[in-house]
């Protein structure tokens, strides 16, 4: 049988209406279906007749005095599965001249079919319970609409000014006091709000909790889907909610409903929810706020294996993010994907401990460029078998990003660049903002940046110093005769007052353009 009957959304529990102090004065006793006080009330009816069954609509608790029931063993069995079908909620039966003690054969029907009935041992006005009871679910019931309204506004309010998801959920755990989780239909965490350490407590233990159904009875777990139009991407998930449950119920709902019309109008172009919640995890990795193991649970949640792995961070830029999740998910690699700034886009590698990650990163360089048709320079920092070390393994892959940030074709660079690679460049990229550095470039090539045809020989030099001072390499790649490539270097000497054959004047030039090429980047 049903344990709910339509319209008990914002009912009293048959547990809470005994609980109230106005008939502590009747002496209640529960003398059957005592498991079943959980059962919804909708509302407190007062009958006598013996057929009250065909009057009701279910979820109705049935205050009588019996004084039609006496004598008759079938008529009493008859009542109470009357009650049954009816679906309603428990029967409270005043003793008195009509039942001086529960009637046995009433009392076994009742258990038999789990319905609660309760017994009043001492003269009780009914009318003090159900005015009591019908002011109570009238006030309930009022209190939902008026959240309802609340939360729908303020998050429509939201959504109008074009805030981010994280606004929403944000807005969400202040009305339920409690984390609120956005996961997809993999049951991957894509975004949290809350409490930190409430939430962390629930990422900690997420990969136990997270197929439970939608709602565990009296642990205040509610899951509303995220979808529209016939087809389901996720849930919204209220996590330990502590207030009764058709409130909470109507908190998720209304959360679900704003969180599709987000998703709605913030459109094709922007990045889905799956590449935020990496961009944000990968952020917090690489900003060194917290320690590393603060952000463990998160990437669990998220779906990243982090057990006995091998983490491998890489760093591509002129990328996007679609681009290398499609390479990653075509090689099978565990992964988090999220474009981060300056266009430059990470991947944060999981492999297991026997794979080597040195010709699985050269495997996916090549994958990536048959994918998109052009070479990528892959960035790689060190990969690492701890949790704790791959923040610092992040910021070594952005700072060779960095480094070889407007590399030209003819740098050598390898397709999957390594610290060790960047040399000097990825010196002069960290050393970029310090004003004798900028003094130093300024100085060295100041009679080739303001000349006229300073915009034709500066790439000329550039090619000229990467190559080695190669000439015949220089003047293939310029696509110009070697005498017309001298004609150049004597002019880029005479520019800046120095002899290209010297190899420290050609180093210091050299040394000024790399300072140079990092500040415009």
């Amino acid at each position: 049988m049903p344990t709910t009957a339509p319209g008990t959304e914002h009912a009293l529990s048959v547990r809470q209406i005994l609980a109230l102090e106005r008939i502590a004065a009747g002496e209640p006793e529960v003398v059957a279906a005592a498991n079943h006080l959980d059962r919804p009330v909708r509302w407190v009816h007062v009958a006598e007749a013996a057929d009250v069954g065909v009057m009701l609509t279910g979820g109705e608790m049935i205050l009588t005095t019996g004084v039609l029931l006496t004598g008759d063993a079938h008529t009493q069995t008859e009542y109470i599965k009357s009650l049954h079908r009816a679906e309603a909620s428990a029967l409270v039966l005043g003793l008195g001249r009509a039942f001086p003690a529960p009637p046995e054969d009433m009392r076994r029907a009742a258990e038999r079919y789990g319905l609660p009935m309760v017994v009043l041992h001492r003269p009780f006005p009914f009318a003090e319970l159900t005015e009591e009871v019908q002011s109570r679910l009238v006030r309930r019931k009022f209190a939902a609409v008026s959240l309802s309204e609340g939360i729908r506004t303020a998050l429509t309010g939201l959504i109008t000014a074009g805030a981010p998801l994280q606004a929403l959920l944000d807005e969400v755990a202040a009305h339920s006091a409690c984390p609120v989780l956005v996961t997809n239909l993999a049951h991957r965490v894509l975004a949290t709000a809350g409490e930190r350490p409430a939430v962390d407590d629930v990422l900690r233990d997420w990969e136990r909790i997270a197929r439970r159904p939608g709602e565990v009875d009296g642990e205040g777990w509610l899951r509303a889907d995220l979808g529209g139009r016939g087809e389901r991407w996720g849930s919204v998930v209220l996590c330990g909610y502590r207030g009764d449950g058709a409130t909470g119920r109507l908190l998720a709902d209304r959360a679900a409903e704003a969180l599709v019309l987000h998703r709605m109008l913030s459109g094709a172009g922007s990045a889905t929810w799956e590449e935020q919640s990496a961009r944000c995890l990968l952020a917090d990795l690489i900003s060194g706020t917290a320690p590393a193991r603060h952000f463990l649970p998160r990437a669990r949640a998220a779906g990243l294996p982090v057990n006995r792995r091998t983490f491998v961070p890489l760093v591509v830029r002129d990328r996007t993010a679609p681009q290398l999740d499609r390479v990653v998910r075509l090689l099978g690699l565990p992964a988090l994907v999220a474009e981060l700034a300056d266009g430059a886009t990470a991947v944060l590698l999981s492999l297991a401990r026997d794979q080597a990650a040195a010709p699985l990163t050269a495997h996916f360089a090549a994958r990536l460029h048959a994918e998109t048709g052009e070479p990528a320079v892959i960035c790689a920092g060190p990969d690492r078998t701890t949790w704790d070390e791959v923040p610092a393994a992040l910021q070594e892959a952005l700072h060779v990003a960095d480094a070889v940030a407007g590399a030209a074709p003819s740098s050598g660079l390898p397709a999957v660049v390594r610290l060790g690679d960047v040399r000097l460049r990825g010196l002069m990229r960290l050393l970029r903002d310090d004003p004798r550095v900028q003094s130093f470039a300024e100085r060295e090539l100041d009679g080739l940046l303001y000349a006229d045809d300073g915009d034709a020989l500066l790439p000329v030099l550039r090619t000229y110093l990467a190559t080695g001072r190669n000439k015949s390499r220089t003047a293939q790649l310029h696509h110009m005769s070697r005498p017309a490539l001298y004609r150049r270097l004597e002019a880029i000497e005479t520019l800046l007052g120095i002899d290209l054959d010297d190899f420290e004047q050609a180093a210091s030039v050299h040394i000024a353009l790399l300072a140079h090429d990092a500040q415009q980047a």
